[in-house]
């Protein structure tokens, strides 16, 4: 992962490596926009199960907004209606999602000790049991 740091909902910033580097876990960075109905359907679908998997497969989702300037306010707005579990991170001027050279979204990086195992482009219903059957095999 990028040595790169992104701020959290509290403008806190995060260090993507140094507070995402406890061993075998599983990190799961969903990256996401407001605009994104695919994106929002996927964290959805996910929370679902999310409190499960979590537990049973020592693994954490970090929902990324990349939401810019002109859209980012819709974002609190949006996550007080959803009530999901995640840890949410602001990549506002997209220094993250240009390190990993994203291009579309939804887009999901699974990381464990420090080394990027899967990448996930796009969303359709279903995917998050492809996405936990995978999960499962690391």
């Amino acid at each position: 992962m990028p040595n790169i740091s992104i701020k959290d909902l509290k403008n806190k910033p995060i260090h993507i490596v140094n507070d995402f580097n406890e061993t075998d876990k599983i990190y799961v960075f969903s990256f996401w926009a407001t605009w994104c109905a695919p994106c929002i359907s996927e964290l959805e679908a996910i929370s679902e199960h999310y409190q499960d998997w979590s537990e049973e497969l020592n693994m954490e989702l970090i929902a990324v907004s990349t939401d810019d300037s002109r859209t980012q306010r819709r974002v609190r707005p949006l996550l007080n209606g959803k009530n999901w579990p995640y840890r949410v991170l602001m990549d506002t001027n997209q220094k993250l999602k240009r390190a990993l050279s994203i291009v579309n979204i939804p887009y999901m990086v699974v990381v464990k000790n420090q080394k990027i195992e899967l990448i996930f482009n796009g969303y359709s219903q279903g995917a998050e049991d492809e996405l936990y059957q995978s999960l499962k095999a690391l």
